[in-house]
């Protein structure tokens, strides 16, 4: 009998407890690609803002939070004037109160911002958002929890505004979130001339080195990044992704443990079928070796369930109407990767005392095991 054959007989005559360590393994998984997937997610949605038909963004250097950045709006009318740029819109976040929630996101932008065009007028017109005016369009989960109407009017931290119209819009975050002109929204939180950043549109044929060139000569307090650059370096999507990470791992060893506990019980189980098996001829490596292949067989199995569970979740998720727009059900190659490099570890790790005890079974004494 080949050795893959017995790891495979080996874990089908003991099922329940197979069963038992690919849960664990699975529950771990889930935990671990689930966590990653929702914060990932997350993540990709304020990507979306920001790359709002843009390929850079503009921010002040050494701030922790975007929230924080003030970027001067007249930087972004010297950029449009530059023949590398075709466009540049300044967009300023801040969160603003309302009767019953203490925290709404509020977007100051432009009249002319593609961001509102892109989505379904549910009500309203794009005509009554009008610069200087206190009017506001909310995105449709936004009404829908401000108990707010086209047309009607609506308090937000120190004011009143008038609802200029409703958008669904794809991203969570903006459909949950109020809509300022930008000159409205700079006078209601004292930021006169600042925005929080600038997208910046590259005219054909430009390259993003033109434009960090012009804002290190122009600008030095000021920082130009590509979409992917910034994802990459900003503080916070680092913290979201590491915790992630972190979270997912610590509930992915525990159920590492599982299979630990699997295989020495396996191991224990069958000690008089293991010194049967060093008597017919394994060495020492072979029935190492087949302690391995079981528990990574296991792990696998595991790793297969906890993916699946994972995505059946999150679409499960999506499909609930108060998350639709902030959940992202997909799950990178690369995170199915990383659980499964650690589904190879744990499995590796949890067979190491096992394989060395059945490994170093005398077969007399072994025989004589009660």
């Amino acid at each position: 009998m080949s050795l893959w054959r017995m790891v495979f007989t080996n874990l089908h005559r003991h099922r329940v407890r197979t069963a038992i360590g690919a849960a664990g393994i699975a529950l771990g998984v889930a935990t671990m690609l689930s966590v990653v997937g929702l914060l990932g997610g997350a993540v990709k949605m304020f990507e979306r803002i920001l790359q709002s038909d843009s390929e850079m963004v503009v921010f002040e250097k050494n701030v922790s939070d975007l929230f924080f950045s003030n970027v001067p709006v007249e930087v972004a009318e010297e950029l449009e004037k530059q023949p590398f740029v075709k466009e540049a819109r300044p967009v300023l976040f801040t969160i603003i109160t309302a009767p019953e929630r203490p925290v709404v996101t509020c977007f100051g932008i432009e009249i002319a911002d593609p961001r509102l065009g892109k989505g379904e007028w549910l009500g309203g017109s794009a005509a009554d958002f009008i610069d200087g005016k206190d009017v506001v369009v909310l995105g449709e989960r936004a009404a829908d929890f401000l108990n707010a109407k086209a047309g009607g009017t609506i308090e937000l931290g120190q004011g009143t505004y008038q609802v200029a119209g409703v958008v669904r819009l794809e991203n969570g975050f903006e459909n949950g979130g109020v809509f300022m002109p930008l000159g409205t929204c700079q006078h209601a939180f004292h930021k006169e001339g600042v925005s929080s950043v600038i997208t910046v549109a590259l005219a054909k044929g430009h390259e993003a080195s033109e434009v960090k060139d012009w804002m290190a000569e122009h600008h030095k307090r000021l920082t130009a990044l590509e979409n992917e650059e910034f994802s990459r370096s900003y503080s916070q999507f680092k913290i979201m992704k590491t915790t992630a990470w972190v979270v997912g791992g610590c509930a992915f060893l525990l159920g590492g443990l599982s299979v630990t506990n699997t295989m020495i019980l396996s191991v224990f189980g069958r000690i008089k079928e293991l010194a049967i098996a060093r008597v017919c001829g394994f060495s020492r490596g072979q029935v190492a070796r087949m302690i391995f292949g079981e528990s990574l067989l296991v792990s696998a199995i595991g790793t297969a369930l906890g993916w699946a569970l994972s995505t059946a979740g999150l679409y499960a998720l999506r499909a609930v109407p108060q998350l639709q727009g902030y959940i992202e059900p997909r799950i990178g190659w690369m995170e199915v990767a990383g659980a499964l490099s650690l589904a190879v570890v744990t499995a590796l790790a949890g067979a190491l005392y096992p394989a060395w005890y059945a490994a170093n079974l005398k077969p007399a004494e072994a025989l004589r095991f009660e």
